[in-house]
């Protein structure tokens, strides 16, 4: 049974209706627990959510995910959904049963592929990796949605120069790399049904990390600005079309002391702080 069969929300789960006109920090918030940040907007909580947003989850950067969950809820004006894909969780459900490979830098290596399954294979949905930073209302992501697509992603050209990542993980090089840090999924599109527990279990890192189960075609581009590379993506002064709207530290992100100093560091500290403030004031 997937995650919304049974009518209940996923572990986890965080839902916001609106950014306006007030926001309220859930009465059980901190750091990794099922608890809830809600925008409320008045006479709107029966809304369905317009986009189910699955953020790749690791016990080692649980504070980065914490930090990516609020960077989104903060500035979404439209309903969204965020669920943590915890690889605990899905294995105690029989639902994701992967030895995890030498590899494999995180625990959502794969399991991220489960994202059409956890949304029952219905409307769109998001899969994000924890260690990205949102800087605008996802709202203007929803906007480039095509139905006539399988799934959208930014399709990097991407070949990192560093051997290692993060605390020490050995950094991969492979086509299409990075394109499945972040991705669109139209969950009921025909094609994304063949990405079952069984599949996702089995198949090579290169059939999923390369959407080898699609044709080109049937893969579309999101601008660049919504997977914003640090150390590759530059911003070019004078266009705003450069200008990221979420970064994604994907060789390691302040949480990590080794990259505590890294480029547009400094905005995810601020964050950091304000997300602990607004735990702290709630805990008052």
């Amino acid at each position: 049974m997937s995650a919304t069969e049974s009518g209940a929300k996923p572990n986890g789960t965080e839902e916001v209706k609106s950014s306006n006109p007030s926001v309220e920090i859930g009465a059980n918030l901190s750091n990794g627990n099922n608890n809830g940040f809600h925008a409320t907007d008045n006479g709107a909580n029966n809304k369905p959510p317009k986009l189910k947003i699955f953020v790749g989850y690791d016990p080692r950067e649980d504070l980065a995910y914490e930090v990516c969950r609020y960077s989104i809820l903060k500035r979404a004006s439209v309903p969204v959904e965020v669920t943590p894909i915890k690889q605990c969780e899905l294995r105690q459900r029989g639902v994701y049963w992967r030895e995890r490979g030498k590899l494999e830098s995180t625990e959502f290596s794969f399991s991220r592929f489960l994202t059409p399954y956890l949304a029952n294979y219905d409307g769109w949905a998001m899969f994000v990796d924890c260690d990205f930073l949102y800087l605008s209302d996802i709202n203007e992501l929803c906007e480039v949605i095509d139905d006539k697509y399988a799934v959208m992603c930014v399709q990097h050209d991407y070949a990192p120069k560093e051997k290692t990542k993060m605390d020490g993980a050995v950094q991969t090089v492979y086509p299409r790399k990075n394109w499945s840090s972040m991705v669109l999924y139209n969950c009921g599109h025909p094609k994304n049904k063949v990405l079952t527990p069984e599949v996702v279990n089995s198949e090579s890192g290169a059939f999923l990390h390369r959407f080898q189960w699609l044709d080109d075609e049937e893969i579309g581009e999101v601008p660049f600005v919504w997977n914003f590379l640090v150390g590759h993506n530059k911003v070019v002064e004078g266009d705003p079309g450069t200008f990221p709207k979420a970064i994604h530290y994907t060789l390691g992100g302040p949480w990590f002391e080794a990259w505590k100093d890294c480029e547009f560091g400094g905005l995810w500290v601020k964050e950091m702080e304000e997300y602990k403030k607004a735990v702290e004031k709630k805990g008052e």
